[in-house]
């Protein structure tokens, strides 16, 4: 696959139909609390609100008439080329289609662009986000660290990075 068309169907830019686009995807996967969807939410409407001067950048991808996944990331505070990738969803009607790791890509080449040098992305340790770890693995990150008991007990946090 060509860059360019690797990068098709990518837009950067919020618009206000992406509220209730992202709140759609995210609810759809069954694994968001409703206060986890709210967060979502909110990371849309402060880039809605701030454009480029928000600490959230997103990637979302379309195909067809709508928003079939999305990513938000943003570089982490105090540190020199860290950056989070605080979310990344793709509607489960559309998943294993390559998407997800399309995505991944999408958003580790918008942190490069940017000086960005080392990437992280946090999970629960449950059980249910076994294919999200992997998910991760498979998109070449390591885990870096586990905090036992972080979320709720028995339900850890793990960190997972990447080099780029």
């Amino acid at each position: 696959m060509s860059k360019a068309e690797d990068q098709a169907g990518f837009r950067y830019e919020s618009v206000a139909d992406d509220r209730e686009q992202v709140r759609r995807i995210v609810s759809a996967t069954g694994y968001f609390s409703d206060a986890e969807i709210e967060i979502a939410v909110e990371l849309v409407e402060d880039r809605l609100a701030k454009g480029e001067q928000s600490d959230y950048h997103f990637v979302f991808l379309e195909q067809g008439e709508g928003l079939v996944g999305y990513g938000c990331f943003g570089e982490i505070p105090c540190t020199v080329g860290s950056y989070d990738v605080y979310w990344i969803a793709v509607d489960p009607n559309c998943q294993g289609q390559g998407i997800g790791k399309r995505l991944m890509r999408e958003i580790e080449r918008r942190i490069a662009e940017r000086g960005g040098r080392h990437v992280y992305a946090e999970t629960s340790g449950r059980q249910q986000y076994t294919p999200t770890r992997l998910f991760y693995e498979r998109c070449g990150y390591e885990v870096a660290s586990v905090l036992p008991d972080f979320y709720a007990p028995g339900d850890a946090r793990v960190t997972y990075r990447k080099l780029l």
